[in-house]
């Protein structure tokens, strides 16, 4: 997988919302990584939560399989396959399975959250490379559009 900014190609992942399995060995894998936004699968197994946390990007979160509990600012709601909750920069989130089934879902972030690379089998193994600073977000994706045309990273003719 490469580490620096994504070619200009498309990245294309069908059915994400009817075929993603309903069981997954991982708790967090990234599929892919912009230069403005990430794409992340997470699998929360039955009784299982993401952990209480605040981002500073913003977070979409749409879930495939299973129920579970959202809380937002302090705000629950239930979740279900179908649903979209969106989390601004900043605010307090949880989500927890509250279902017999694995909660899964894809989130987007913007920009990115997480390494590139990251697969986490568990929340505990993801905690730990956040706190140890393993997992975290390239410099590449965190650069202002001014930098990044600067840099020839983006360009309105599409032409590279």
């Amino acid at each position: 997988m490469p580490s620096g900014p994504p070619e200009h190609k498309m990245a294309y992942f069908p059915e994400m919302t009817t075929r993603l399995p309903s069981t997954s060995a991982e708790f967090r894998r990234v599929l892919w990584t912009g230069l403005y936004s990430q794409v992340v699968l997470m699998t929360v197994p039955v009784g299982g939560d993401i952990g209480d946390e605040v981002h500073t990007v913003d977070q979409a979160l749409t879930f495939t399989s299973g129920i579970g509990k959202a809380t937002i600012a302090g705000k629950d709601q239930d979740v279900k396959a179908g649903d979209l909750m969106v989390v601004p920069a900043g605010t307090q989130h949880q989500f927890v399975n509250t279902g017999p089934t694995p909660l899964i879902l894809y989130t987007i972030y913007s920009p990115a959250e997480h390494n590139p690379q990251t697969v986490h089998k568990t929340k505990e193994e993801g905690d730990e490379e956040e706190e140890n600073g393993i997992d975290e977000a390239p410099d590449w994706s965190r650069k202002s559009q001014a930098e990044n045309e600067k840099a020839g990273l983006v360009r309105t003719d599409g032409k590279y």
